[in-house]
């Protein structure tokens, strides 16, 4: 059960009758209308803003039409209490029952509670990670990884039917630097003597294997060739490597992409998918030549004050125009990146969202206003941009990685520290700000470490099951068995606010998933653990609220309820981010 949908379908069913019962005028918008946890506990359970937003078309004074809805609200059985507060908020006691009906609805539906159906099995592309095919993956590039991965798993449990993509940069000048940089390994492999790894090109010793593999493969023949044939097949070759092992590297953290889309594909096997996109932009009168005004600031080096083939952004809310050519013909990134966005509305997904790094920021109105412009307004893209991340040991950075050579790979992080911690605490805060990962503080066993707080919350509530069949064997502690137990014996402050916090669950999926921010459901896991952790210490020192109570078999009973909805709800958001719910700490 839901309460605040339940609630808010309440209130709405309440305006309507008013409006048809002559007191409100028609043609009300109660889409504003939200019910929401109070800001302060003490004013009640539930908060409703219905008479502040419907007070203007209404024509009435907000608390004036408060009274209204609360004199309708009264006479709710599920309702104990209500009251104004300040300008018209309208704030709701429950009666004790309804949470005793969460419980019971969350026991019975175990780790599926708080599934929703709000996606409508509507198809959503989340693309994430993305990084150039060039070398192991970085430590931000896991941050986009995990993000990503969560805010899929966060619009899967939320009943989106959700696409996991990766698109693989692989037609731009970077991989011919990665060709000539595999090259050079690869000579290397044959016994020359390379010395120094020249500037511009990539000196990690990830690199050595895939020299090795060349000369394993090819032996000798690519010495005798020209640049011009070598160059295609060390390239095709190191980028399936570098793929190889981006894949291992995610793999790591238990991310799996259901695609991986080429770049290089737009413009293969005789098709010029970049170029038809241009056409179609042409055709609707968004393409013209002309001259673009120089930027603000420092001119970058590659800018030119000539004319161009532009396509109106500005038309869809960008600052300026944007170039689709360069001047030696071939075509911009950004209308590479059109054609792809142009493929994701045509395989079936009008609802797209990208995870970026920071360092895109200023690429976002552009390519917003590019699938705009490309849908004919039917499709909509949402960029998530998610900011550096600062590794540290014990307060202090970390050196760069020797086989990196420039910076501390993912894999070597997830191998000291475990999946489980990287992907929690990577969305332990919100994805558009600075993270700082100490790798000596993840593994702490502390209340000030979440990963570890969470998963032993669940680890107690798995303890507290075990011991109860130990020392009341002949107890049903399954769900069918702690169904029909009466919570009415369940009064205590710290448990009514569990309760109150675990039917916010169902809320917080739906929030999160609306707004695309999966750090949310990090947040209420460690709150929910703490609220557990709490009530089983305040047990320590009163007798009467521990959780088991031998002399006591049905109120035993009763606190299983909310130790095994608790556990369930813990597993269900751990599985939510990818994170393990271990039922023991080792």
């Amino acid at each position: 059960m839901n309460i605040f949908a339940f609630f808010e379908r309440r209130v709405t069913d309440i305006i309507n009758t008013l409006v048809a019962e002559g007191r409100l005028p028609e043609g009300l918008d109660t889409g504003r209308v939200v019910v929401e946890p109070p800001r302060d506990a003490t004013y009640g359970d539930l908060a409703t803003n219905a008479a502040m937003v419907l007070a203007k078309d209404a024509k009435s004074n907000p608390r004036a039409l408060a009274e209204m809805i609360i004199e309708k609200l009264k006479s709710d059985e599920f309702v104990s209490k209500v009251d104004i507060a300040g300008p018209g908020f309208i704030n709701l006691t429950l009666v004790p029952e309804v949470f005793h009906k969460v419980l019971k609805d969350a026991l019975a539906l175990g780790q599926e509670f708080g599934r929703s159906e709000q996606g409508k099995g509507q198809a959503v592309n989340v693309e994430y990670v993305s990084a150039n095919p060039t070398g192991p993956m970085h430590v931000g590039h896991g941050r986009g990884a995990v993000f990503g991965d969560a805010l899929a798993g966060l619009l899967s449990f939320a009943g989106y039917n959700v696409s996991r993509e990766y698109y693989i940069n692989d037609a731009g000048a970077q991989v011919d630097v990665l060709a000539r940089s595999a090259y050079l390994r690869y000579r290397e492999a044959l016994g020359e003597e390379i010395g120094q790894i020249p500037e511009g090109l990539y000196p990690g010793d990830y690199l050595v294997s895939v020299g090795q593999s060349l000369a394993k493969k090819y032996g000798n023949e690519l010495t005798s060739q020209s640049e011009a044939e070598w160059l295609p097949v060390v390239r095709n070759f190191a980028i399936d490597a570098m793929m190889d092992m981006i894949r291992e590297d995610l793999a790591a953290l238990d991310i799996k992409h259901d695609i991986f889309f080429s770049e290089r594909s737009l413009t293969q096997n005789g098709t010029d998918e970049i170029r038809k996109t241009i056409e179609t932009l042409r055709e609707r009168g968004l393409i013209y030549e002309g001259r673009l005004p120089p930027p603000k600031g420092q001119l970058p080096e590659d800018w030119e004050d000539r004319e161009q083939t532009l396509f109106r952004s500005t038309d869809f809310g960008d600052d300026v125009d944007r170039a689709l050519m360069k001047s030696d013909g071939s075509y911009t990134y950004f209308a590479a990146d059109i054609a792809y966005h142009n493929s994701k509305y045509e395989r079936g997904f009008p609802s797209m969202i990208d995870v970026w790094g920071a360092d895109h920021g200023g690429y976002v109105k552009r390519m917003q206003a590019a699938v705009k412009a490309i849908t004919n307004q039917q499709g909509k893209l949402d960029v998530k941009l998610c900011q550096l991340v600062r590794l540290l040991r014990n307060g202090e950075p970390v050196k760069m990685s020797k086989r990196a050579g420039e910076f501390v790979t993912l894999r070597e992080v997830v191998d000291e520290v475990g999946p489980d911690a990287v992907r929690f605490m990577m969305v332990f805060r919100k994805n558009d700000g600075t993270l700082d990962f100490d790798l000596a503080k993840v593994v702490e066993m502390a209340k000030e470490n979440p990963v570890f707080y969470v998963q032993y919350a669940h680890a107690r509530c798995a303890s507290v099951l075990r011991e109860v069949k130990r020392l009341l064997p002949d107890m049903d502690v399954s769900a069918k068995g702690l169904s029909d137990v009466d919570l009415s014996a369940l009064s205590d402050s710290s448990e009514i606010e569990l309760f109150r916090f675990i039917a916010q669950y169902p809320r917080l999926i739906e929030a999160a998933a609306a707004s695309h921010e999966p750090h949310r459901v990090a947040f209420y896991l460690y709150e929910l653990a703490s609220c557990l952790n709490s009530l089983w210490n305040k047990g320590k020192d009163l007798p009467q609220l521990r959780f088991i109570n031998q002399d006591d078999a049905m109120l035993t009973k009763a606190r299983l309820v909310f130790v095994t909805v608790v556990r369930d709800i813990l597993a269900s958001g751990l599985g939510v981010l990818g994170v393990s719910a271990p039922d023991e700490m080792r």
